[in-house]
C-alpha cells in the first residue's frame, strides 16, 4: 500500500519538519511588524478549510479519537503558546511580543508531536494520523488566537481611552 512505503513516510516526516521550521520563522518575522485583528483571525479561519479532508474516507477516524486530539490541543498544547505570547502597544500600533522561550516551546511541541506521531502511526494509516494531528493543531491554535484577540481588543480600548 502507498501509505506504508518507507519513502512516503520519510517524505511526510521531512515535510512536517520543514512546515514546523517555516512556522517558527514566520512567527518570529511577524513580531517585527504591527499586527491587526485581521492578521490574528485569518490563520485559524484559513486552517479551518482543512476540515474538508474529512470528506475523503481514508482520513476517517472515530469521533472519540478526534475529540481527544482536539481536546489535547485545546487543554494542553495551547497553554504554553498563550502564556508566551503578549501584545504590546508602541505609539498607535500593536505588536505581538513573544518571550525568548517561544522558539524552545515551539520546538518542544514539534518534538512531542513527532514522538507521538510514531506511536499513533502504529495503530492507523498516515492519512488518519494526519487527521489526528490536524485536529490537535487546530485545537491548539484556536484558543491561542482567541487569547490574542482578547489582548488586542484590550490594548485597542486602552489606546482609545488614552486619546480621550
Amino acid at each position: 500500500m502507498f501509505w506504508t512505503n518507507p519513502l512516503v513516510q520519510t517524505a511526510a516526516i521531512v515535510f512536517s519538519a520543514l512546515a514546523g521550521l517555516s512556522l517558527i520563522i514566520i512567527r518570529i518575522r511577524a513580531g517585527k511588524q504591527p499586527t491587526t485583528l485581521k492578521k490574528i483571525v485569518i490563520p485559524p479561519l484559513g486552517m479551518a478549510t482543512g476540515f474538508i479532508m474529512f470528506a475523503a474516507p481514508v482520513t476517517h477516524i472515530p469521533w472519540l479519537w478526534g475529540l481527544s486530539a482536539f481536546g489535547t490541543g485545546l487543554l494542553i498544547f495551547a497553554f504554553p503558546l498563550i502564556v508566551t505570547t503578549r501584545m504590546e502597544r508602541v505609539d498607535s500600533d500593536i505588536y505581538v511580543r513573544r518571550s525568548k522561550a517561544f522558539i524552545a516551546i515551539m520546538a518542544v511541541l514539534f518534538l512531542v508531536r513527532f514522538a507521538l506521531h510514531g506511536v499513533v502511526e502504529q495503530y492507523m494509516s498516515i492519512p488518519q494520523t494526519g487527521a489526528i494531528f490536524y485536529l490537535l493543531a487546530f485545537g491548539m491554535i484556536v484558543p491561542w488566537r482567541v487569547a490574542m484577540v482578547g489582548d488586542y481588543l484590550r490594548l485597542t480600548r486602552l489606546g482609545v481611552a488614552e486619546r480621550s
